[in-house]
């Protein structure tokens, strides 16, 4: 699997910036991994950083579209039947499901940064028919900060990027904390929206 790992990553180092984002659209690599190879890649001075970014938010922001459309245009049984081919399970929907008609459209935002429902949540937003252009904005607002970090960590770990999972951890546990409290305010202003009006 390692090696198998290793041959993708030689093969989008190779297309450069364009890489990264192909890495991030298709998604057979977790997001994590990419960026920490692509961030290695900024320190030998193959890559810059702001490109890299610009590569990586573009990348990510593309794959959650393709969740949304086929969501908005597919439904829930198109999504049960062909979402196994991007790794999402029928479990994953139901909870993003539940997630996204429990808190709204700002949990497209707070989910990104939380295992399991990341990805899985443009699906509910798609059904919902949620606007293309919020839900793009929520999701850029989320993948680049995303793409920034690991980036760095991978940059700051040269030769050793493949840590870059359990490097990250000491900064990716306060994001999604931050992240869930965001969602919780998002949730009670709109809530507290409702009843005053």
């Amino acid at each position: 699997m390692a090696q198998f790992i290793n041959s993708i990553l030689e093969f989008l180092s190779q297309l450069g910036y364009l890489g990264i984002a192909l890495g991030l659209m298709i998604e057979i690599i977790p997001s994590e991994i990419v960026l920490g190879y692509g961030g290695y890649m900024i320190s030998q001075g193959h890559l810059n950083f702001v490109g890299a970014v610009i590569a990586g938010t573009i990348g990510g922001t593309i794959a959650q579209l393709f969740l949304y459309w086929a969501g908005y245009y597919g439904g829930r049984p198109f999504l049960e039947k062909y979402g196994k081919y991007v790794l999402i399970k029928k479990s994953h929907i139901d909870v993003a499901e539940h997630w996204f008609e429990k808190y709204g459209a700002g949990v497209i935002f707070s989910a990104r940064f939380i295992p399991v429902v990341r990805h899985a949540i443009s699906i509910p937003a798609g059904i919902a028919k949620m606007s293309a252009t919020k839900f793009t904005l929520y999701t850029v607002a989320a993948v680049l900060p995303w793409s920034i970090l690991f980036l760095y960590l991978g940059k700051v770990l040269g030769k050793n990027w493949s840590h870059v999972k359990e490097f990250a951890q000491p900064y990716v546990l306060p994001i999604i904390i931050a992240a869930v409290v965001l969602g919780v305010i998002y949730f009670l202003v709109k809530k507290t929206k409702k009843t005053t009006d």
